[in-house]
Formats: structure tokens, sequence, C-alpha cells
């Protein structure tokens, strides 16, 4: 007994060193468990039949055994629980030799004893399965109350992650979003204040993003984009300062970082994200404009900081898209300027504060007035806004269809004044944005309908810059305008985006040399009014010659053949009253030479 119970209690120190390095078969171990239980229990039943069956043994010595027996095997019925029938193998051999033995002693008072040992023997089996049952069912229960718990606690864990990416992160990029980057670039600012360190806010966004967008799809805007931010991840350093802004705008802070680093790693980034990129055999590339603000010579403020990039930004891809801007309070001025002259215009035409003045165009064979331009000023505050200024902000905003609406009703109706004395034409100028109107023809009509004036005497001049337009939507417009009777004419002509076969799928009727080739006639601005005047020529065009100063300029251009003649030498832009003078003098032109 003493050897088996060594053995066991080796085998028990090996499996606790295997258990604490993981390396026990857990199969194997139960088995040498149960076996040695077995083994004991035989060996102590053996035992107690040893003491039954000989017969120098006394009643309190066979009494002092059974009770140790009976003992060990109530006490299995909890011990061995987790193993329902090695607890009831375990019972039963210990108890059930041993009763059997004194049944069949012969003696009276052993034999009441073997009974009692059989009752109790049936009891602690049934005991022990009963004690083995509840046993493998709180085991059950408890790993299944871990699992569960476990189970809540990965579910938990999920959710918390998942309210974590709603709350933070861009859901297409995986960028952080705007909360999340202002908290973050809130957090560094306070740092650099600390340490005394720089910081630039780097507002990026995407150049030509737009026509991908609406020309191929948004599945493959969206993978621009997150191509775009996976660029951006290998460029930035902390990922915590760069995100989604929205739309196609990504920002960027970098840490200790002054002017003319943030310069050149904003070129980097543009560079970088010009690169040209793949989807479904298509090549695609896209360009970006980048606004920095510094801090703290800017701004010490987060929102601030951000505003003033984003004004940066908004401010260089108007003047030079793909390149690098950089806050400055010249800039700062500009914007204010910009929005204070975009809500005055907003007014300025229920606040009576525009106006036309006319300059007249002369016909270049017998200097008679043939027709004037009307021209657009603003006096806002007593400042007179020059228009060079005030029309690019009319047309950024929209304020331009109103406000050339207004041109148009304006014009029409003093033309249709004069022609009761003399029929003398009026030229307005029109912007992209008015003639790419599905309604431009109908508002035209309406104006010469409400002013009675015949649409021979309407002039709608257009520059140059329509022809990066849908030159099929133009060319339509201006047939139903010629149909009408409306002549159309090409202001700057040669300054930019002619070319033969334009001109002549417009077909206008009218081209007008631009002021800058007149001021350079005595060089080489004389060849190309030449070749203007050939292509003219060639598509049956008229031409007017606009910013002629001198008498030598006049006699050159009338050399060349040009039709028609504008310029300070002959009239400044004059008010209605001037005007209406000239129109009712006998000698207008000789009036028109000495102003």
């Amino acid at each position: 007994m003493t050897s088996l119970l060594l053995i066991r209690l080796l085998d028990w120190r090996v499996w606790k060193h295997r258990e604490q390095h993981k390396a026990f078969n857990g199969r194997k171990a139960i088995r040498r468990f149960i076996l040695g239980a077995n083994i004991t229990a035989i060996m102590w039943s053996v035992y107690i039949l040893k003491v039954i069956s000989n017969p120098l043994s006394g009643d309190i010595d066979l009494s002092t055994h059974i009770i140790i027996i009976s003992a060990m095997a109530g006490g299995s019925a909890t011990v061995l629980a987790g193993h329902k029938y090695t607890a009831m193998a375990y019972a039963f051999i210990l108890l059930a030799p041993p009763s059997l033995g004194l049944l069949f002693s012969g003696i009276y008072e052993r034999q009441m004893l073997g009974i009692l040992g059989v009752l109790f023997g049936i009891v602690i089996v049934v005991i022990a399965k009963k004690n083995a049952e509840f046993t493998a069912q709180a085991v059950l229960l408890k790993n299944q109350n871990a699992v569960l718990v476990h189970h809540m606690e990965e579910k938990v864990e999920r959710r918390t992650h998942t309210i974590y990416e709603l709350s933070n992160l861009d859901p297409l990029t995986g960028l952080f979003n705007r909360t999340a980057f202002l908290q973050h670039l809130k957090l560094r600012l306070l740092e650099a204040k600390q340490q005394q360190q720089s910081l630039a806010v780097l507002f990026i966004d995407l150049d030509g993003f737009k026509k991908i967008n609406d020309a191929i799809g948004h599945d493959t805007g969206d993978q621009v984009l997150n191509n775009t931010a996976q660029r951006l991840k290998h460029l930035c350093h902390n990922h915590q300062l760069l995100c989604r802004w929205g739309g196609d705008e990504f920002l960027l802070a970098i840490e200790d970082c002054d002017e003319s680093l943030a310069i050149s790693r904003s070129e980097e980034i543009i560079q970088t994200l010009s690169a040209a990129y793949t989807f479904a055999n298509n090549r695609l590339s896209v360009g970006a404009t980048v606004g920095i603000a510094l801090y703290p010579q800017h701004s010490q403020n987060e929102h601030s900081l951000i505003r003033l990039a984003d004004t940066a930004m908004y401010a260089q891809k108007k003047r030079s898209p793909s390149t690098v801007g950089v806050f400055s309070d010249q800039l700062e001025k500009q914007i204010h300027r910009e929005l204070l002259l975009k809500d005055g215009l907003s007014q300025a035409v229920d606040k009576n504060q525009l106006h036309l003045v006319y300059q007249p165009i002369i016909d270049a064979n017998d200097c008679q007035i043939v027709s004037f331009e009307a021209l657009l000023r603003w006096r806002l505050n007593d400042e007179m806004i020059p228009p060079d200024e005030f029309i690019s902000i009319a047309e950024q905003y929209g304020l331009i269809r109103k406000i050339g609406q207004w041109v148009l009703e304006q014009a029409c109706q003093t033309a249709s004044s004069w022609a009761q004395r003399h029929p003398i034409a009026i030229c307005v100028n029109v912007s992209v944005a008015q003639l790419e109107d599905d309604d431009f023809v109908d508002i035209v009509e309406a104006a010469l309908q409400s002013s009675q004036l015949a649409p021979e005497l309407l002039h709608i001049e257009m520059t140059e810059s329509v022809f990066t337009s849908d030159i099929g939507l133009l060319a339509e417009q201006i047939k139903a305008l010629q149909d009408k009777g409306v002549k159309v004419s090409i202001d700057d002509f040669g300054t930019g985006y002619s070319s033969l076969s334009i001109m002549q799928d417009l077909a206008v009727n009218i081209v007008k040399i631009d002021r800058s080739f007149v001021e350079r006639i005595d060089t080489n601005g004389y060849a190309i009014i030449t070749a203007v005047m050939h292509m003219a020529r060639a598509l049956n065009y008229s031409v007017v010659a606009e910013g002629i100063e001198t008498q030598s300029q006049m006699n050159t251009l009338r050399s060349l053949g040009v039709d028609y003649l504008q310029g300070y030498y002959f009239a400044k832009p004059l008010p209605i009253d001037q005007v209406e003078q000239l129109i009712s003098a006998e000698q207008a032109p000789k009036l028109l030479a000495e102003s």
C-alpha cells in the first residue's frame, strides 16, 4: 500500500510539473488517476478480506477496519464525483467484497455487519452517482457561463470598437475623421506650446476629382480617395494627425515644422498624389493643391489654423492649381475684401448701385458712330469697384446671371431710345455662365420685346474663354441668337483659345482684336493683327480693333483693312447724358474726336 501511494504521489508531482508548463496530456493523466484509485480500492478490499478471514482478528479490530473503509467509501462519493463511474466503482470495490465476506462468515454478529455493509454500499453507490451527475451539471453550467461571459465580453469589445470607429474614423478611407483629428490636434498644440515648437497644418484638396466622379462614377471616385488616403499614410509619421476632412479634402498636421519644411513636404505630397492611378484598365490622374497655416505665427487655435489653411488652399487653387500656398495677412485681407464685395454685389441690383457707361465704336471708313459697347460700373460705399475685380466675383458666386440679365435689359432699353433718332447698335458682354443657361436665348428675346429694340441693333459679345466650355452648346446658342437677328462677336480675340476649326464651328459675325496687340502694333503686334485679318476675311467676319489711343495706331489699322475702331483716342466710356449729346449732335464724329 505504501509503495502504491508513493507511486501515485510521484505521478501527481509529474502531472503538476507538466501542468505548469502546459505540456501534459489530460486524457492520459485521467486514465492514470482512475487506474491508481481502483488499484488502491482493490488493495484495501483485499486487505479487509484478509482481516475478516483471520481467526485471530477480534471484533474491535474488525470493526475499526470496517469503519475506516466505510468512511473512505463515503468520502469517495464526494471526492471522486468528478468522474461518475470511478466514484461508483471505488465505493463498490471497497464495500462489496468485505460485506459479502461478512455475510458468509457464519457468525451472526458479522452477518449483521455484512447486511449493513451491503445496504450502506448500495446507498453510497447511489449517492456517488447522484453527486457525480450533480457535479457534471455544475461543471457544465460553469463552463457555459464562462463561454457566455467570454462571448459577451467579445461582443461588448466588438461593439466598443464599432462605436469607436463610427465616432473617430472615416468609414471610406479608415483615416481619422474631423472630430478625432481636432482632438489630437488640440493636444499636439498644447504640447507644442509647452515645448516651444512650431507646427504646420496642411489643407489638401484634390484637383480634377469631380470630373472623375462625374465621368466614370462614384465607385471609381471612392477608389481614388482610398488610394489617396493610403499614399498620405505612407508620407505621414503620426497617423493621429492625418484625417479626411470631407469630400476630396484631407488635413495633415506636421510637428516641429517651419514654413520652408512645410512647403517642401507639401510639394512632396503633391508629387506623390499626382502619380497616376490604375483601376480596371483605366489610368487616372488627379492633382492636389495644398494650403499651409503655421503655429504660432498665424494662430494658436486648432479651428482657426484649419480655417486659415483652407483659405490659403482656396486662394492658391484659383491662382495656380496643383501648387502650394502659405497663408499671409495680405491673403486674409484679400479674402475679406472678396467676401465684402460678394455680399455687396448680391444686393447691388436691388440697391441701384449699378449703372452703365457706353464707349462708341467707329466705322473705320467714315468715322461715324455705328454702335456703343455697354460697360458695367459699380459704386459701393462711395468707392468705384473696378469691373475686372467684381465681374470675376460675380461669376464665381453665381451672381452673374442676375446682374447680366439686368445689364441686358438696361442696355436694350437705352438703345431703343436711341433708335428713335439714329439706328445705333448696342454691344453687351455676356459670360460663359450666361451662355450656358438653357433659357439665355429666351432672356434675350424677352429683353428685346420689352424694350421694342430691333434684334439687328443688339450685339452679344463673348470672350475667348468660352471656347473652353461645351462648343456644341455654344454653337447652338449662337445659331439661335442669329436666327432671331442678333449679331454675335468674340471679344479679346487672339489672346488664348482660338483656333480655325472652333471659329468656323461657331460662325460668329464679328471678332474684336484685343487691345494688347494694338499696343504692340509697332512690333510683333502688327504680324498678329495681320494674321487675324486674314483669318477674319477667310471666314467672312467683320473686325473691330479696340484699345486705340493714338492717331498712328488708327492709321495703321485702317491700312490693314480693319472695319471698326474703338478706344480712348475717340472717347472714354461715357455716361448716358453725354451719349445723348453725341447722338443728338449733327457732327457727332467731330465732337467725339474733340473729346
